[in-house]
């Protein structure tokens, strides 16, 4: 390795790429941005008669906003601060942000008061199913609105190509289908085995446990599972792994 690791970064292609580039650049990292995941609007709209709404994403917020999503009194829960700020940036108020960012995170916080309730999850169309199966087993009547796809944007795969030669020192995966596309546009290039074998070399950092479960089942080894479910500190925790690995 040298000086300056070389970490492969997949988050969308608009300010969260960028953003995360700023920061590794910042961190002493040659950060290798190749966009894993592209938006797809669906142009749904959350029901209004629920007692609950519950977003897990800052693409989330923005997008009911676009297609006009109006609070009328209900319980706005945010599964992180991201998603939080977002939608106070379009106007929402949030009631609920749970102390875990996590899907199960936002199970717990809910658990004791939703029994009879109507939750609405208004999400993309990966979403984790411990959300829908953990309000629904605390009683809750689960209704899920899919606002938007993620696919893989065309062009995607120069992290693989980087990691089949050997050139890669790390990779940040943000979600299980950032591995997932990672993988797909590794075969799409006909390295798969080879990226495999150079990504076991790498320090390889993820977002949470689902995420290390499905690179894991993948077979891809896991180093660092954040802290905290932000970008920031997948980041800063992963370099921290790489530089310990190198001295």
């Amino acid at each position: 390795m040298s000086e300056t690791p070389t970490v492969a970064v997949f988050r969308p292609d608009d300010e969260r790429v960028a953003d995360a580039v700023a920061l590794l650049e910042e961190c002493g990292a040659d950060p290798v941005p190749d966009p894993m995941l592209a938006v797809e609007p669906t142009e749904a709209t959350p029901r209004t008669d629920a007692d609950y709404v519950v977003f897990t994403s800052k693409t989330g917020a923005e997008l009911v906003s676009e297609v006009g999503w109006e609070q009328s009194g209900e319980t706005v829960c945010a599964i992180g601060p991201a998603t939080a700020d977002a939608l106070r940036t379009e106007g929402y108020a949030v009631d609920i942000v749970p102390e875990e960012f996590t899907s199960s995170g936002l199970v717990a916080t809910l658990q004791n008061e939703v029994d009879g309730a109507r939750v609405e999850v208004a999400r993309s169309d990966h979403g984790s199913p411990v959300l829908l199966e953990g309000l629904e087993d605390a009683g809750a009547y689960v209704h899920e609105t899919i606002l938007y796809r993620l696919v893989r944007p065309e062009g995607s795969g120069r992290s693989a190509e980087l990691a089949a030669a050997g050139d890669l020192d790390a990779a940040c995966f943000t979600s299980s289908l950032t591995v997932e596309h990672f993988l797909e546009a590794a075969a799409e290039r006909g390295v798969r085995a080879d990226a495999l074998a150079g990504i076991a070399d790498a320090t390889v950092g993820v977002i949470g446990a689902p995420t290390a479960e499905t690179a894991e089942s993948r077979g891809i080894d896991v180093d660092v599972v954040a802290a905290e479910a932000t970008f920031e500190t997948l980041a800063r925790e992963t370099l921290e792994t790489v530089r310990r690995a190198h001295e």
